[in-house]
């Protein structure tokens, strides 16, 4: 096993996800700092800040450089940050007195900062698109089964009758919601860092404002009211915001993971094994389907929340610039996308895959006698009586439907006189209140 299962040949393909992990590769990192590079020396050639010839030979070297990012290594392991090593190995490659203009009113955290959120941007795109797929999906799966009755359950025991297009819509609600923060977020993180030494931009003289949202827009990012090497809510909710993502599908998971128990019987992950055949199999009981994806969600979920603690820690910077809280996030973001990432995946294949057992559902719920009924019944009664004598009444044939197996409707017609159908009152399907509409809320809400 590697030290971190993400990058792992065996695990990666159940727990970590490719696409989001390339995106944090070194590689791309580096060349996120060059493309700072580049962009600031454009800016700066064009506003006058440094000579216009110096600042062309700048972009044009910078946009055809190829810097190894090992090349970083031992500079990184000297200085704590790559960026001075960084700045050397350019300098080297760039002819005459040009050079000398590289990284002008810039320090270290700024190229770095604003690199991860570059890296941010197309996280954010990817995992975007991902959790739309979810989504509809969800949603057909939701309007699939608005009639399909089920046992709802209340602290693990069976309750009232629900449909599980209902259940899926308390999986698919919070996403959606996850979905209009992401757009409420995105303006907020996708921010341009672009402070010099200490936040002043003291180096540029007046003009470090004019430069910082020039770079903005070269960068195609926002421009902070302020430089925000300190202020790190933006990164701290975004965060917030995968683990919410995360923990929601593995909601979905641990459900899934209940109804699939084989005394349950309800669900059933579906799909084929890559290898053919089912998927999870156990390699000593043939009789074995686990369930892999559910599982994979609901420790991605506990994952990103025992992380998000460490981001929420990074919030407390020294001063006017942190060490040890910055590398922090540097350990925590990058696993906390990979997570979410990969909970989107194994969402996505249960919102296509799963297979719902409806006659084991049905059988689960009359398998109680009634007793998921027994408001249903008090409610009918109390048509009839005063409410507490209709309570008393159903409490009592509820102990004798447990001690004698027979149907609580039955036992309640001969105890009772009350003009109640309770033909209609036995079908489950009578007591689903205002779920059809529910689910069109949410289906249509989204």
């Amino acid at each position: 096993m590697t030290v971190s299962p993400f990058d792992s040949l065996i695990y990666g393909s159940l727990l970590s996800d490719r696409d989001v992990a390339s995106l944090f590769d070194d590689q791309v990192y580096v060349d996120n700092m060059v493309r700072f590079e580049a962009a600031l020396a454009r800016v700066q050639g064009r506003l006058g800040i440094i000579p216009g010839g110096a600042a062309e030979q700048l972009h044009e070297t910078l946009a055809q450089i190829d810097l190894p990012a090992a090349e970083l290594a031992v500079g990184t392991a000297d200085a704590g940050v790559p960026v001075p090593a960084l700045v050397a190995a350019l300098r080297k490659k760039i002819d005459g007195s040009a050079a000398q203009y590289l990284h002008w009113g810039a320090t270290s955290q700024d190229v770095m900062d604003t690199a991860l959120v570059l890296t941010l941007a197309r996280t954010i795109k990817l995992l975007e698109l991902r959790l739309d797929k979810v989504i509809e999906s969800l949603k057909v799966l939701a309007d699939q089964h608005r009639e399909t009755v089920m046992a709802a359950r209340t602290r693990s025991q069976q309750a009232l009758p629900m449909t599980f297009g209902l259940k899926v819509t308390s999986w698919l609600g919070p996403l959606q919601r996850h979905r209009v923060r992401l757009d409420q977020l995105r303006p907020r993180l996708l921010v341009v860092q672009f402070g010099g030494a200490v936040g002043t931009l003291s180096a540029l003289g007046g003009r470090g404002l004019e430069v910082m949202e020039a770079l903005a827009s070269e960068l195609d990012l926002n421009s902070p009211g302020v430089p925000w090497q300190v202020q790190r809510d933006g990164l701290a909710e975004f965060a917030g915001w995968l683990s919410l993502v995360s923990g929601s599908l593995g909601k979905m998971g641990q459900d899934v993971v209940l109804m699939a128990q084989s005394e349950v019987g309800e669900l059933r992950e579906g799909g084929q094994a890559s290898g053919g055949g089912g998927r999870g199999g156990s390699s000593t009981m043939p009789q074995k389907s686990n369930p892999v994806s559910s599982e994979a969600l609901v420790t991605a979920a506990k994952m990103n929340a025992t992380l998000l603690p460490a981001v929420h820690q990074a919030l407390l910077q020294e001063h006017e610039r942190g060490g040890a809280a910055w590398q922090l996030e540097w350990l925590t973001l990058p696993q906390m996308a990979v997570c979410t990432a990969v909970s989107l995946k194994h969402g996505l294949y249960l919102a296509e895959n799963l297979e719902v057992d409806a006659v084991r559902m049905r059988a689960n719920l009359d398998r109680s006698n009634g007793l998921l009924l027994a408001e249903a019944a008090t409610f009918a009664l109390a048509e009839h009586m005063p409410r507490p004598e209709a309570q008393a009444l159903v409490k009592e044939s509820c102990g004798a439907a447990l001690a004698s197996g027979r149907h609580l409707m039955d036992l309640l017609a001969e105890r009772s006189d009350a003009p109640v159908d309770w033909a209609k009152v036995r079908d489950p399907a009578n007591y689903l209140g205002v779920t059809g509409e529910l689910i069109d809320r949410v289906i249509k809400g989204g």
